[in-house]
């Protein structure tokens, strides 16, 4: 790797807050979570999910998640929780309850759980991982130990491991075809793992891949200009995000579609498929909370709370 690259892999990496992640790279020290506990005590998983409206959607990824997470933890209680009020508001409208995190936690505490194990289905560290770990913060005086694994995109391995999940997935490609992936977008400066994203697929050979965001960078000019630098032809559209709802529906299989095709990309396929039905990805995410169940972060071991996303 030149000197220029890994500069700029450095500069990613610390621009998205992931360089204190890095599993194979010391900042942890062993001790196992589940081994700590004593007589008397109990655990609990927590998944937290943004959520969707969208029923085989939500049991493709956000259900299916839950129950792997069930399969790794055998004899612990697996709870989930959601974080999108507008979700929830719209479920609840059809008699389907879902509770957010802090509703959740709270009747753990009244029914006597001392040890809480929590896992987001978040893409990056961004604002979601960032106040789910804040909303932990409140709780550290009433469990012995709480500890939350990385989101998807946290160290280099997750990204390579991520654009090997993609390309298994979407399989060979033919001649002058690409693939997009479409995200959310944020100006969070988390939002930097979608330009990682993006370095790491054309970095692997994947360099008529091309990641975009519907709300950030890289914006759809950005994708346009690399699919054309590339001779991509005919593109293959995907969503980048956990859950194929609302805004793979309507941005990336409406918007997206209709934009590429102005710009003269025929457009063969559109797999309405978030990242949280890829049987890959979902082991990466039960891989990050297995983690956090035998490691703490070397310079935290004195508190309660356990932040595995963060060092300092």
């Amino acid at each position: 790797m030149g000197k220029m690259r890994k500069l700029l892999v450095g500069a990613l990496l610390v621009a998205a807050g992931t360089v204190a992640m890095a599993h194979s790279d010391g900042g942890y020290v062993d001790n196992d979570f589940f081994k700590g506990m004593k007589k008397g005590d109990k655990a609990a998983v927590l998944m937290v999910h943004f959520g969707t409206t969208y029923d085989d959607a939500r049991a493709l990824s956000i259900d299916a998640i839950n129950n792997k997470a069930k399969k790794e933890f055998k004899g612990v209680d697996v709870k989930e929780a959601f974080t999108s009020r507008i979700v929830m508001r719209r479920l609840k409208e059809r008699g389907i309850e879902k509770l957010n995190p802090s509703e959740v936690i709270n009747q753990l505490k009244a029914d006597g759980y001392t040890h809480l194990l929590v896992q987001g289905t978040h893409i990056m560290n961004g604002v979601e991982s960032t106040n789910l770990a804040e909303e932990l913060k409140n709780y550290e005086k009433d469990f012995k130990d709480i500890r939350i694994g990385n989101p998807l995109l946290t160290d280099h391995e997750d990204y390579e491991a991520v654009a090997k999940a993609l390309s298994d997935r979407i399989g060979p490609l033919k001649e002058g075809q690409g693939v997009v992936l479409v995200g959310h977008g944020t100006h969070h400066f988390g939002g930097s793992a979608y330009a990682m994203m993006d370095y790491v697929l054309t970095d692997a050979g994947l360099n008529t891949y091309a990641v975009g965001t519907v709300e950030g960078y890289p914006a759809f000019d950005n994708v346009v200009k690399k699919l054309k630098a590339n001779g991509v032809k005919d593109v293959i559209l995907v969503p980048f995000m956990f859950v194929a709802g609302d805004h793979a529906n309507n941005d990336i299989a409406e918007d997206w579609n209709k934009d590429l095709q102005k710009e003269g990309f025929t457009v063969s396929k559109v797999i309405l498929e978030g990242l949280g039905q890829n049987p890959a990805i979902q082991n990466l995410y039960i891989k990050h909370a297995e983690f956090a169940s035998h490691h703490k972060p070397e310079d935290m071991q004195a508190k309660k709370v356990q932040y595995s996303n963060e060092k300092d």
